[in-house]
């Protein structure tokens, strides 16, 4: 008898603590509020009145480094340089009541989207889970002004090879902005052996909602090598309407 009892109260003990650990993978796995442990995603960017909405895609990672003269991503943290810039959930309490499948799609209502109050004034929302295991995708948000961004893409699955590309832009419409990187594909395969071996060059698209405003590439030439120069875009023209006689 005294062992059956032993029995039922070891397996109530384990289950208790294995259901308290559980608790604690809900309601501990996520510290918005904190830059080095931001893993609670908005999923998707959430558009403010009046404000910009800048973000990087294409890479394995990317990260904004830099807006003006405000440091952002620290280039060896990878995250929010400062914590007051993050921004933070509206109740850190409902993590609690509420399970990991529903967690992220919550966390996009849950964000605390206050206004910006000044011109100065830069948010980083955490966007997504990077193609790097461990970073996360970030978003700024800041007031319409003519404003230099830098941003350090990751081409590779290597945080030892970053491309830096530097922008001077008008963000004067309040809107949701992306850099997006590709590498170009040559038709060429008329190359030497080396020349097919190296990578291609990297473009940088700047969109404007889904329109692309300006295009950038890395040139290899001799007089730009190393360089991202800005490409023209052409515009397709609408058809001619066909007017009856």
């Amino acid at each position: 008898m005294n062992k059956k009892r032993y029995a039922l109260w070891t397996s109530t003990v384990v289950a208790a603590s294995l259901l308290l650990s559980g608790c604690q993978l809900l309601t501990g796995y996520q510290k918005i509020d904190e830059a080095e442990n931001a893993k609670a995603w908005a999923g998707k960017i959430q558009p403010i009145t009046g404000e910009v909405n800048i973000a990087c895609i294409g890479t394995y990672h990317c990260e904004i480094a830099r807006i003006d003269k405000t440091r952002v991503i620290g280039a060896d943290t990878h995250e929010p340089i400062n914590p007051a810039m993050l921004v933070a959930m509206k109740d850190a309490s409902a993590k609690g009541r509420i399970g990991i499948k529903h967690a992220q799609t919550s966390m996009y209502t849950n964000m605390n989207m206050t206004p910006l109050a000044s011109k100065n004034e830069i948010k980083i929302v955490p966007l997504s889970a990077s193609g790097m295991p461990g970073l996360t995708n970030y978003y700024a948000r800041v007031k319409p002004a003519k404003r230099e961004v830098q941003v350090n893409f990751y081409p590779e699955n290597n945080l030892d090879y970053v491309e830096r590309f530097v922008l001077i832009h008008d963000f004067i419409e309040a809107d949701t902005y992306q850099l997006r990187a590709y590498q170009t594909k040559s038709n060429d395969n008329s190359g030497s052996l080396l020349d097919t071996a190296s990578p291609q060059p990297l473009c940088v698209e700047l969109y404007q909602g889904k329109t692309v405003q300006r295009r950038f590439c890395k040139e290899l030439g001799t007089e730009h090598q190393g360089e991202f120069v800005e490409t023209r875009i052409v515009k397709a023209l609408p058809a001619p309407s066909k007017v009856k006689a």
